[in-house]
């Protein structure tokens, strides 16, 4: 995104924002993966990730949780590393629905987007209630696509083991305005901006990208400054989820008949894959960081 920024300049530009925004954040292990899979292959997919990760479900149900009439399969899965909303729509689904790529869970709906808008967000859709809360469908710059949802009752999960990454792909052209509206939301801090960090990590060995790290109350985001010009399946991988042992979870993958698309690679200080779980959803896994 357009000229890039210091570091420095952002950690001495967000405290003013900042200090005016409330922190809605509730915790990230209520941070969702919005995953769309078709209708058949919804009780493969769930069975698969569970397989992976570990963890429990939410009880399976049929619900319109969109403001326009549509049916769908709906399923929380709670894992140690992340946890998913999965949908397989018994309907077409409505505009704008299906490329939201994160629900985060807040404390005041309407307080929440007030403030997103203030930092640079737009609203997709009017705020709706759905069968257990109230939603909305926010886009912030660079075209990135958010859920934020809020209980009528409010939910208790168990902590997470690791904490996943929001892993979000940007050219130079506006990541420093996405991510200047990002830390001002959430009061988050960027943890680390590594400008010549290795290509290799998004597919393009011989080039150097920018990565930034971002920690908040919605957990953990990294943004991958590039080029644009990267092969697949690198930008469609939407969560990062860390794990004790890359290894280990591999092979739990694959017996689980998980697809491993991108054999283990060097990336941050650890080592990471690149999968597909049936019904689609393709995602990155690497190993924590010793603690």
């Amino acid at each position: 995104m357009r000229r890039f920024l210091l570091a420095s300049a952002l950690v001495i530009a967000t405290p003013a924002l900042a200090q005016q925004t409330a922190d809605y954040s509730v915790g990230p292990q209520y941070d969702t993966t919005h995953v769309y899979v078709p209708e058949d292959q919804f009780d493969s997919f769930v069975t698969s990730f569970v397989g992976t990760f570990g963890g429990t479900t939410s009880k399976q149900g049929v619900f319109q949780v969109t403001p326009t009439t549509s049916l769908t399969k709906s399923q929380l899965v709670l894992t140690p590393a992340g946890t998913v909303s999965v949908f397989g729509f018994k309907t077409p689904i409505p505009f704008p629905f299906g490329d939201e790529r994160t629900g985060y869970l807040v404390t005041d709906i309407d307080a929440a987007v007030k403030a997103a808008l203030q930092h640079g967000a737009v609203r997709r859709l009017v705020t709706f209630p759905d069968p257990i809360g109230r939603d909305s469908l926010i886009q912030w710059p660079g075209g990135v696509n958010m859920q934020l949802y809020w209980h009528t009752t409010k939910p208790s999960y168990t902590p997470l083991e690791t904490v996943p990454e929001n892993r979000i792909y940007l050219t130079e052209d506006v990541a420093d305005r996405f991510v200047k509206s990002w830390v001002g939301y959430t009061r988050g801090t960027v943890t680390a901006d590594d400008r010549a960090a290795p290509g290799a990590e998004v597919g393009e060995p011989g080039k150097t990208i920018r990565r930034i790290s971002i920690t908040s109350g919605y957990g953990k985001m990294v943004v991958f400054v590039t080029d644009g010009l990267l092969p697949w399946p690198y930008g469609r991988d939407m969560t990062g989820y860390a794990v004790p042992d890359l290894d280990a979870t591999l092979a739990k993958a694959k017996a689980a008949g998980v697809e491993t698309l991108v054999q283990p690679y060097a990336a941050a200080g650890g080592r990471a894959a690149i999968v597909r779980f049936p019904g689609g959803y393709i995602a990155e896994i690497h190993s924590a960081p010793a603690k």
